[in-house]
């Protein structure tokens, strides 16, 4: 299943509950090579900050240390990219879930260099291949 096309993101709407979506999303990264280093929970963060309801919602913080090394050796302020963000929430449809990722041809594209060209196109390949695991799964 696909969703909507986002200009900034990769997304994919899978008939999975939100554990086993974010479960399944995790499983996917590391497959290519990609660890969490953060997770920030929203609905507990909205709710204890704002004492507001929201759906389940993760976001992800997502890296491959040797390709952001490679990214850092061409230029060390481009950690201001990094990590790759990848979300996942609850869909409106009860028992579905939306998994996207940041887009990171457009995010590294931020920062002018060509050289850095292939590097976010491999990251794109492998968050594809990330989305695509999480649907095929599902």
């Amino acid at each position: 299943m696909t969703s909507p096309k986002i200009s900034y993101g990769l997304k994919v709407d899978v008939p999975l509950p939100y554990e086993r979506a974010v479960e399944r999303a995790r499983e996917e990264l590391g497959k290519e090579g990609f660890g969490v280093l953060t997770e920030i929970d929203v609905k507990a963060t909205l709710k204890k900050k704002l004492d507001v309801e929201f759906r389940p919602y993760v976001i992800l913080g997502a890296c491959n240390p040797p390709l952001a090394h490679k990214a850092l050796s061409a230029e060390r302020d481009i950690g201001l990219l990094l990590p790759c963000n990848v979300i996942v929430y609850a869909a409106d449809a009860p028992g579905s879930s939306v998994v996207a990722a940041l887009d990171p041809v457009t995010q590294l594209g931020l920062a002018g260099r060509n050289d850095l060209l292939p590097v976010a196109q491999d990251v794109r390949t492998r968050m594809e291949r990330v989305l695509q695991g999480v649907a095929r799964v599902a």
